[in-house]
């Protein structure tokens, strides 16, 4: 993956998961999954991280990419994003995560764009990405590793895992992160409806049920 010089340190800042942006919080529909018994051992979440990146990380990376190169489409961009958003809880949960972005992106990379109501998660990473210099590529990598970095975290709370080997399984899913970013590219020239809009449409039914617990651990 080709990188702008000097930016490399600035993305792994992007890409930390101890950033103050809130997915900490979020288990992109894992805890409702593991409720369900569907995710029980580490191969489990194997798949299901396999699944996050094929799909709601294609589309997280194509629009970080796209925030990223497309500074003054914000708008235009969440909009596309929510309407590829059939949840109303995950919809909630991705303008969350995007708010606190923003708010962690004013403090590092001040710049006029990070200063608007909330949007959506990958849309404000790209958005953020370019106010910290970084290329379109890079959102869009930071992206996918988020889509599978933060459920991999909830899955050593949730199940009890060993973090050595969750963290081998992130570790064996790297390159994965990498070819999805360079797929996610070839989307930044169209517009706006050529754009992915892969889902998952059981990790939307479960959204919608998690939501109603009284007590649940994550906030997705």
């Amino acid at each position: 993956m080709t990188t702008a010089a000097g930016s490399l340190a600035t993305l792994l800042v992007l890409a930390d998961g101890r950033l103050p942006a809130g997915g900490h919080a979020h288990s992109s529909g894992l805890e409702a999954q593991v409720s369900a018994g569907r995710i029980r051992h580490l191969a489990d979440v194997d798949a299901f991280l396999r699944g996050r990146l094929a799909t709601g990380g294609l589309v997280a990376s194509a629009f970080a990419g796209a925030g990223c190169a497309r500074t003054h489409a914000i708008e235009d961009l969440d909009f596309a994003f929510e309407v590829r958003t059939p949840s109303p809880a995950l919809r909630h949960a991705s303008r969350a995560q995007g708010k606190a972005l923003f708010r962690a992106g004013r403090a590092m990379w001040p710049a006029p764009a990070l200063h608007r109501p909330d949007v959506h998660q990958p849309v404000a990473l790209g958005v953020v990405a370019a106010a910290a210099g970084l290329a379109p590529e890079q959102a869009a990598v930071a992206a996918a590793w988020h889509t599978i970095s933060g459920p991999a975290s909830a899955a050593v709370r949730l199940l009890g895992l060993d973090p050595y080997g969750v963290h081998a399984l992130l570790a064996r899913l790297a390159p994965d992160c990498d070819t999805i970013a360079t797929k996610a590219m070839t989307y930044l020239e169209k517009s706006l409806d050529d754009l992915p809009a892969d889902g998952a449409p059981l990790l939307d039914i479960g959204a919608e049920h998690h939501a109603t617990w009284e007590v649940r651990l994550f906030a997705s």
